[in-house]
């Protein structure tokens, strides 16, 4: 019992240190990947560095999310390939303790790291959202650091375009300066052109003051102060006016201040809550929904004309009344009375009706898409919250059996292999994740479901490692393969024959499952159409192995006799033969059968 502690202490020493170090790294990689993203917003603003440590300070907590499965399966997947690389794993094994018993005490803290996870993604996650959120608004509004180029326009100044031929480096002096200002509109441009200026900012860096030396100004006369009517009606003459001057101070407009954004105006956003918030505003979101279905009803039942409008109840006095006075008509025999200009208003107006209640309904409809949306949104982000931990666990259980299994440690294969499985479970759960919030999936069908699918991988890994399974052994597949399909080499003409018979039959019955399961996925929605959506393209999968299976088969047999396939019938084979195979099969099978036959009469031809 002492010894099985000190082995759990053991491979507790040796998976923190790799865990923390591999969290490092992905951490950093993710992160470069956030600057990579958003660097052209943070480019030439001057952010002062403690606004860049706080952005990212807050991006990094707002990637533990992305960064925590990778590490968790990097730092297994190296930990026990290291154990098996070192035959430290054969040892254990050779004492009589299982692989699993020997991960017991990193399941114990893969369990606590997943709490934790969870609380992390649900207290701490809302906050950061928040905060990071508003601060890179706060980033992108900031005005960019002024900075004019020469020999060509600047256009950083809003309603100002500012061309400086030279600039001297020494005196900040900028020579042969051109400025375009159409701060009053397009119409009332005015141009100045000038010997030198020289800039400054504010003091409160508010705007930009602009000392100019021995210019002129054009300028038209509304923008110049002066009006002239009757030039002003002329539009084909646009009266201007010309000002010199020796120097003159021009005031532009500059925010060059970074102002931060109130972070209150995001509290009310998905992501600024907590699971116990986004329920609460999912079960208020579905009441306005509700009313907003039942007023539609009342709208449609007042204003529409509907054959079964006397199933809804409405109200009882009406309704007695009604059948007091109840009579019998036909709407027939009502219009056939009316003249025919009668019957074009009458028509005239129903279809004005129609389209007034056609807009009005869309109007309406506008209002209760946007609830909806608002419901699928909090329901991913609360859904999420539940993902990252079960994530961890699940990527856990992938590493450490699949570094059993490999006995390769360092950075070198366990780093390929995580790498490949971190990808394939980004693009599903981004998949997944834009099926739901696009109303495609149900949301937890496609929030769960990168989960769904590592879950059996991880599984089957675990199940394969506990075995010593050779899970990488190509000839154990190989033989699992010729032990289903048998071995085409060793058969007979007459086996082929018949295994391709089989395999054809075989080949129908995937097509037919095939057809009919693409026709219940047709006519079904919601959960039901996405179940029979995957037993469609399992059902499509195995039809077009085993055509691939058959194609082989038929090489083979006829090799075996000699003949040669023709070019022209393998491209029928794979173009009009999928979806039509079943007519290609009986051609197919009677040519086989006629060579055959004809074999087996020149061997009894022979032994006569």
């Amino acid at each position: 019992m002492l010894g099985v502690k000190r082995l759990y202490v053991y491979i507790l020493q040796t998976f923190v240190p790799v865990f923390f170090m591999t969290f490092a790294i992905s951490l950093f990689i993710i992160l470069m990947q956030f600057l990579w993203k958003y660097v052209e917003d943070m480019v030439g603003k001057g952010l002062e560095t403690h606004v860049l440590a706080e952005l990212f300070t807050y991006a990094a907590l707002s990637l533990v999310p992305m960064a925590l499965p990778l590490a968790i399966l990097l730092a297994s997947l190296m930990t026990f390939g290291n154990l098996g690389e070192r035959y430290e794993l054969l040892a254990i094994k050779a004492a009589g303790i299982s692989l699993l018993k020997a991960m017991r005490p990193l399941i114990i803290l893969m369990v606590l790291i997943c709490v934790g996870a969870f609380f992390f993604q649900n207290n701490v996650i809302p906050k950061i959202n928040v905060k990071l959120r508003s601060l890179m608004i706060s980033v992108r509004q900031k005005s960019p650091e002024l900075d004019i180029p020469e020999g060509s326009f600047y256009s950083g100044i809003e309603n100002y375009n500012i061309f400086v031929k030279t600039k001297d480096k020494e005196t900040g002096t900028l020579r042969d300066v051109m400025i375009y200002d159409v701060s009053k509109g397009f119409d009332n441009m005015a141009v100045i052109v000038c010997d030198s200026a020289k800039m400054k900012m504010s003091s409160n860096k508010d705007y930009l003051q602009l000392n100019l030396f021995y210019g002129q100004q054009f300028s038209n006369f509304k923008q110049s102060g002066l009006d002239n009517t009757s030039a002003a009606r002329n539009d084909k003459f646009v009266p201007y006016s010309r000002e010199n001057f020796k120097e003159r101070q021009v005031i532009i407009p500059f925010d060059a201040n970074f102002n931060r954004m109130d972070e209150s105006s995001m509290d009310g956003t998905q992501i600024a809550k907590n699971a116990s918030q986004l329920r609460a505003s999912i079960d208020s979101l579905s009441i306005i929904v509700d009313s907003l279905n039942i007023n539609d009803r009342k709208v449609m039942l007042n204003y529409t004309y509907l054959s079964y409008r006397n199933n809804y109840q409405t109200d009882t006095t009406k309704l007695k009344e009604a059948n007091n006075t109840s009579f019998a008509y036909s709407l027939d025999s009502v219009m056939n009375s009316l003249s025919p200009s009668e019957k074009t208003s009458v028509y005239t107006d129903a279809m004005s009706r129609a389209e007034a209640n056609k807009n009005d309904f869309m109007f309406r409809s506008i209002s209760k898409i946007d609830t909806q949306k608002k419901i699928r949104q909090h329901n991913v982000e609360l859904q999420r919250k539940f993902t990252l931990s079960f994530a961890c666990l699940v990527f856990f259980f992938i590493g450490a059996p699949l570094g059993a299994i490999i006995r390769k440690g360092g950075l070198g294969m366990p780093v390929v292999v995580s790498v490949i499985l971190f990808i394939i479970y980004y693009i599903i759960d981004n998949l997944g994740y834009k099926m739901a919030r696009d109303g495609v999936w149900a949301v937890w069908q496609g929030v769960w479901l990168s989960s769904f699918i590592l879950f059996p991988l991880g599984v089957f890994i675990t199940y394969k490692a506990i075995n010593d399974s050779a899970l990488f052994n190509a000839d154990a597949y190989r033989n699992y393969y010729v032990k289903v399909f048998g071995d085409r080499s060793l058969m007979t003409v007459e086996e082929l024959y018949s295994n391709f018979n089989k395999r054809a039959k075989d080949a129908l019955k995937a097509f037919a499952v095939f057809v009919v399961v693409s026709a219940v996925h047709m006519v079904t929605k919601g959960f039901i159409s996405s179940t029979f959506s995957i037993l469609q393209w399992i059902s499509g999968i195995l039809y077009l192995f085993l055509l691939i299976e058959i194609f082989f088969t038929r090489q083979e047999f006829y090799s075996r006799l000699k003949e040669k396939i023709e070019m022209s019938g393998i491209i029928l084979n794979f173009t009009i033969g999928i979806p039509f195979y079943f007519v290609l099969y009986f051609s197919q099978r009677n040519k086989m059968k006629k060579l055959l036959l004809s074999k087996q009469e020149q061997k009894i031809t022979i032994n006569i």
